[in-house]
């Protein structure tokens, strides 16, 4: 895995809350290709099957982007009728 598709996979997992021993892996095998400039075949599998797994859900962790589900989500609003005319 080169450092562009583990950045990739990294950003994708951060928009997701990991479980205690998900966050420890992830850490661990950042610190493994800063050292060693790479992942063994394992790592590199758990880390695309973790990110497979977690992109099938919906992202919980808030994001300060423009497309944030709960803030500023415009609220859907019913046209207006027109008054009804008055016939002399």
């Amino acid at each position: 895995m080169n450092r562009e598709r583990l950045e990739w996979v990294m950003s994708g997992l951060n928009q997701y809350a990991l479980t205690k021993i998900e966050d420890q892996f992830v850490k661990m095998a950042l610190e493994d290709f800063e050292r060693k400039h790479g992942l063994t075949g394992v790592q590199e599998e758990r880390l695309e099957s973790l990110y497979k797994e977690k992109s099938k859900l919906i992202p919980n962790k808030k994001s300060s982007g423009l497309f944030s589900s709960k803030e500023g989500s415009p609220k859907k609003s019913r046209p207006r009728k027109a008054p009804a005319k008055t016939v002399y």
